[in-house]
């Protein structure tokens, strides 16, 4: 924690405080949290920044899709639109977000729909008649009551570890993973030891009634373009640049680095919206490599045949059959007591 963010810590108390007495407030029925007959399942984690949410997004509906009618609610971060919308596959980022639309472009027939009202959007996606709603980043919208809550956590930042706003980067006290049943430790090292994955779980304090499970990031082994796909050693480098809008581009900066990659890097915050001037700088590059995220907005403003981007999946280590299979078991008791109610 840098010296200023000490400073901050008295408002962290007074945020803590702030959070805790709302969380109690939908605990203990003061606040309603509204329940639907569909089945849904929440992702979400307790920080701010990336941990994976969307990979995991996408894994579920690997999952889910061949077998149900899957829906996914997502707000749409700084979309230009407002209220409900169910999306195209041939929408534009600038209008749905980033995110929903590589989930749409990816899925197409799943119902992918964003709203930041999460109540509304339930309820406008239930006229598609789902099996599942999923919630993108849907941890603390407690005005909805999810039926399974997924908590993500970053191996190189366990929420455990960390503080609330503004001194810390969590958006409720670490008290609220209470609420998840499955946990989910994401970015993990491929060859992570049974003895870190025992230290990381004596830290997060999992509950008897909580699954932990650890996932890496997978990333193809090919690079998408306008072309098609196009494996490394097709390539030459030498005029490509890395342009990322993501929350932390560490770990594909040294993907790229172990494969002998080393490109200049053009780094923006996350989910940013390109200026005018910066595309203009963008359109400079030969060839620009980027994440499949950032490529949904930058295809809109820049040649298509400029632009190449790589996939990546979440990549459940060693146990990923028993990940499926609670998945599949949760998802089939949800649906049973909603039949029975």
């Amino acid at each position: 924690m840098s010296n200023f963010r000490k400073l901050l810590f008295p408002l962290s108390i007074l945020y803590d405080g702030i959070t805790r007495t709302r969380n109690f407030a939908y605990e203990k029925g003061i606040f309603h949290s509204a329940t639907f007959q569909v089945s849904i399942i929440a992702v979400g984690n307790l920080s701010v920044g990336g941990t994976g949410k969307s990979p995991m997004i996408e894994y579920l509906l690997d999952l889910f899709i061949e077998e149900n009618s899957v829906a996914v609610l997502s707000r749409g971060y700084k979309r230009k639109t407002k209220g409900f919308r169910l999306l195209k596959v041939d929408d534009i980022a600038a209008d749905v977000g980033d995110e929903p639309l590589q989930f749409k472009l990816k899925f197409p027939k799943a119902k992918i729909a964003v709203d930041a009202n999460r109540v509304e959007g339930i309820e406008n996606l239930m006229r598609q008649q789902p099996d599942l709603i999923l919630l993108d980043d849907a941890y603390q919208h407690r005005k909805v009551k999810a039926d399974l809550y997924i908590l993500l956590t970053t191996y190189d930042e366990l929420y455990s570890k960390d503080l609330v706003l503004p001194a810390g980067n969590l958006r409720e006290s670490k008290s609220g993973a209470e609420r998840a049943e499955i946990i989910v430790v994401t970015k993990c090292p491929v060859n992570l030891s049974e003895s870190k994955k025992q230290k990381i779980s004596e830290s997060l304090q999992i509950k008897k009634s909580q699954q932990l499970f650890f996932s890496s990031i997978d990333y193809s082994e090919k690079i998408i373009s306008s072309e098609g796909e196009k494996k490394f050693d097709d390539l030459n480098f030498e005029n490509f640049t890395l342009v990322t809008g993501i929350a932390n581009p560490n770990p594909l900066l040294e993907y790229l680095r172990n494969l002998g990659i080393d490109l200049k890097h053009k780094r923006f915050p996350d989910h940013h919206n390109f200026s005018e001037k910066e595309v203009q700088e963008l359109s400079q590059y030969p060839k620009i490599l980027t994440t499949e995220k950032d490529y949904m907005r930058l295809k809109e403003v820049l040649p298509q045949e400029q632009l190449y981007y790589l996939p990546i999946k979440t990549k459940i280590l060693q146990d990923a059959e028993g990940f499926e299979n609670l998945l599949k078991v949760r998802f089939s008791e949800i649906q049973a007591e909603k039949t029975r109610q």
